[in-house]
């Protein structure tokens, strides 16, 4: 089993980012970025995994969810979290002497996308974007915030959430939704007597927020890219069609592509085996010298 160890960066506003380092810090640093109403936790499995392998793997909850503060003013659009994450690429570089390689999940790979595509020297090693490209289903983007939306008022016990969670995501065998749910306490946080998810619901401000201005950005951001790119498509995603994923392709012509058929939109935590693998074998081969 790998060391873990939580660590802390300070947004330019103040706002502290938690997050948790796995194995050595001799080792080259991968940043894990999840998605919109996820916490860091939810990598543990390929984070341990890529420590185990050589890496150094760091995944932070994003600001407002999870351990990380709370923005005062309700601040999570994508502008925030790219300052929030130049931010913390900036420190990894200093402290590695190195640019990190980044795997970015729905959210996390938007803003992932963006910053590194609007940076004109670049900010990573290499980039793994886990179902997300610039065109996205809304019908399947609008089940996830229906979702997000419906527990408001939280739930009484960890079996409510475990019922609510799995009702979402039908497609996961027994097994994994089981080793799902034992680590579901983490991102649920207690108060008042209820269980609530471990996110700031004045998120979903923003990130219902994906008009045309942003598709459109990202798209520039594809044509900017120039570093290792890995797409990772969950087949039974409804977020990211098989046409969104060839228009991606067509965007970054280098880049690499895996179709993870047990998957959905939540590729890492649907089959894990095949997705940490990928991830693994793309980072070996494909680190730049710095």
């Amino acid at each position: 089993m790998s060391i873990s160890k939580t660590i802390t960066f300070s947004a330019p506003d103040g706002l502290l980012i938690t997050g948790t380092r796995y194995g050595s810090d001799g080792s080259p640093p991968v940043l894990l970025l999840h998605g919109a109403g996820q916490t860091r936790h939810s990598w543990g499995g390929t984070a341990s995994r890529l420590a185990a392998a050589g890496w150094c793997a760091i995944s932070v909850d994003t600001r407002g969810h999870g351990d990380s503060q709370w923005a005062p003013d309700g601040d999570y659009s994508i502008d925030s979290l790219l300052t929030d994450l130049t931010l913390i690429v900036e420190e990894i570089q200093q402290n590695w002497s190195v640019r990190p390689a980044v795997v970015g999940a729905s959210l996390g790979g938007i803003t992932a996308l963006i910053a590194e595509g609007e940076c004109g020297d670049g900010l990573f090693n290499s980039l793994v974007l886990v179902d997300i490209t610039p065109s996205l289903n809304r019908a399947g983007v609008e089940r996830i915030l229906e979702f997000m939306r419906r527990y408001s008022d939280g739930f009484a016990t960890l079996d409510d959430a475990r019922r609510a969670v799995s009702g979402f995501q039908p497609h996961r065998k027994s097994g994994k939704s089981q080793s799902v749910s034992s680590g579901l306490e983490k991102n649920l946080r207690y108060k008042d007597g209820r269980y609530y998810w471990h996110w700031d619901p004045r998120l979903l401000d923003h990130v219902s927020d994906l008009d045309t201005q942003l598709v459109a950005r990202q798209q520039r951001a594809c044509r900017s890219l120039d570093l290792p790119v890995l797409l990772v498509h969950g087949r039974m995603s409804d977020v990211v069609s098989n046409d969104s994923a060839r228009e991606f392709l067509q965007l970054v012509p280098g880049a690499q592509y895996v179709n993870v058929a047990d998957a959905a939109h939540m590729v890492a935590g649907d089959d894990n085996d095949v997705f940490s693998t990928s991830v693994s074998e793309f980072l070996r081969t494909s680190q730049h010298n710095e």
